[in-house]
């Protein structure tokens, strides 16, 4: 049987929350960052254990009474409304219904149990499952309930997209101790302030592990601290330390025990539950979470078996991909670049959201190519350097988040230098507004990370809507950034500065340029190649003209094409 994967999904929608970027809005104005990086988060497990039988558990009592009752303190410090209690702001509540939505049509129940936390579901299905068990947290405390009488994993974030899985035989080299067991007892030891739960002071991991190689357990420690044992790591002063939190640390070993007998109604064999498509596309409407929705779908789709369904993606973990795009809508030869108009050409939008905007030196950040709103791929990649002030207030991506979740550079170049060329061979046309400037970041990150590979060779037809759009209508006044040029032809732009939804509206804008301008249109791949070049190198020479008699008399506008 495929393994069966437990979400501790407050702690997964907290971590998202808090780095996934809150510039991501539904149509309400409503952030959904924290719901993004769930479903991209489902959807990276099922590609890496190859199964949909995942549950979301859910804390029904963050604080529960029994817990309290033990430790009034018990994460009392993280309530921000006295009244009702809770923890969660309000920009992150309005959210877990939409994420609730979701997992619940494509499948995957959502566990939670009156009085009880998210850890106790966890604990109950691991002790009842006769399947392997991974448990996804970034929780530190659910490494307690590994032991050798169930096969569990405890698989935590990383940064740079990985994720550290870790079992019983790893604890002896992770934290010094044999099992979960003695891990809790090191954890309440070292005590964990955003619990409220104070541990031993002076006592940190390395001691407690130390303490427990030596003594065996928290209760033998207790008794050689009384008996004045003054060898193995126990001091005098630690000693007394001890003798005096005795009634706390086993306070805190209580508070931190989960519950594995919670009646949480679900039957683990018959899991997953029915994936309704429908309702999931409903669950998405107006919530600018298409990406994430279909990601999940294409992998939940993949290890299925669903008739149709893409193939599962094998990429790093950090990909935020579907596979590569489907040629359903080419011919099933490639087209020849000199005959026919570019328009009857498979069309692609391509867009870079990066680091600056010199392109020499700007690092690629997201990417994607579009094909339409639902033939989507895209890149999130770990660019190597911080992304400055100026570039997250553009795109929203943090430098931390690309750090957790981003590819390497390397991987995601040569990735989309395979894309380019699977394009190029095609006879396909890609699409973007000042694709000049994407284009040479393209090379400069080539050079950087893959010198190996010929950029230049392997570009395809290029349309700049940029540069077509201001031959075509030359004294418009205005900006003609892609917000303002895609208002000026009526196209839908959402989510300004992110890769997908930039490259599809530089897609629909090139779609409307060819209908405003039949002598545009007609043109093939070659014709349209030739004429951007030399109206690139006048629109740049008009502009370097007028900086100068602006007063700018060394100003340079490079008019290369297709890249700078």
């Amino acid at each position: 049987m495929k393994p069966l994967v437990l979400l501790d999904t407050p702690a997964l929608y907290y971590r998202a929350f808090y780095s996934v970027p809150d510039s991501i809005v539904n149509a309400d104005g409503h952030p959904v960052n924290a719901v993004r990086g769930v479903l991209d988060t489902v959807a990276q497990m099922v590609r890496r254990f190859d199964t949909d039988r995942v549950i979301a558990t859910m804390d029904a009592d963050w604080r529960p009474a029994f817990r309290t009752a033990i430790m009034p303190e018990y994460k009392a410090a993280r309530v921000k409304d006295e009244e009702s209690g809770t923890e969660i702001p309000p920009e992150l509540a309005v959210q877990l219904p939409i994420m609730n939505r979701v997992l619940t049509a494509a499948g995957i129940p959502i566990a939670e149990v009156a009085g009880t936390e998210a850890d106790d579901v966890i604990a109950t299905m691991a002790a009842q499952s006769t399947s392997p068990v991974v448990i996804v947290s970034p929780d530190r405390d659910l490494l307690a309930l590994l032991d050798s009488s169930a096969e569990v994993s405890v698989l935590r974030p990383r940064k740079g997209g990985e994720w550290e899985a870790l079992t019983q035989a790893d604890l002896p080299r992770a934290y010094g101790v044999p099992d979960g067991t003695r891990y809790r007892e090191l954890a309440a030891l070292r005590g964990d302030p955003s619990d409220g739960l104070p541990g031993a002071p002076g006592i940190g991991e390395k001691t407690a592990a130390t303490l427990l190689e030596n003594f065996g357990s928290l209760e033998t420690i207790v008794k050689a601290a009384k008996a004045g044992v003054k060898t193995g790591g126990l001091s005098p002063k630690r000693a007394a330390t001890i003798i005096e939190v005795e009634e706390t640390l086993y306070k805190t070993l209580e508070v931190m025990r989960c519950l594995t007998d919670v009646d949480h109604g679900i039957d683990l064999d018959s899991i997953p539950n029915t994936f309704d498509r429908t309702a999931v596309d409903d669950a998405a409407e107006g919530q600018n979470i298409r990406r994430s929705v279909d990601n999940l779908t294409s992998a939940l789709e993949s290890v299925s078996g669903t008739a149709g369904a893409p193939a599962a993606h094998t990429g790093a973990p950090g990909l935020t991909t579907a596979p590569r795009l489907s040629n359903e809508s080419a011919e099933s030869a490639p087209r020849s670049a000199a005959t026919g108009s570019w328009t009857q050409s498979r069309l692609v939008g391509f867009d870079l959201e990066t680091t600056g905007v010199e392109p020499a030196t700007a690092r690629i950040v997201t990417a994607a190519f579009v094909e339409s709103a639902t033939q989507v791929r895209t890149w999130l990649a770990d660019p190597g350097i911080e992304i400055p002030e100026s570039a997250r207030a553009v795109h929203g991506i943090t430098t931390e988040f690309a750090q957790a979740n981003g590819a390497t550079a390397a991987q995601v170049v040569a990735e989309l230098c395979a894309e380019f060329a699977a394009l190029r061979e095609e006879g396909a046309v890609v699409v973007g507004h000042n694709v000049v400037y994407d284009l040479s970041v393209m090379s400069a990150e080539v050079a950087r990370h893959r010198p190996d590979i010929d950029f230049p060779s392997i570009i395809p037809t290029i349309i700049d809507t940029f540069v077509v759009d201001k031959h075509i209508d030359a004294y418009r006044k205005g900006k003609r950034t892609l917000i303002e040029t895609a208002k000026t032809y009526r196209i839908e732009l959402l989510d300004a500065h992110d890769a997908a939804a930039d490259a599809l509206a530089a897609l629909d804008i090139s779609r409307a340029l060819a209908e405003k301008s039949t002598e545009i249109s007609a043109m093939s791949n070659d014709e349209i190649m030739a004429a951007q070049a030399g109206w690139r190198r006048s629109q740049a020479a008009g502009l370097q003209a007028w900086l100068r008699k602006k007063g700018n008399a060394e100003a340079v506008v490079d008019g290369s094409w297709p890249m700078s």
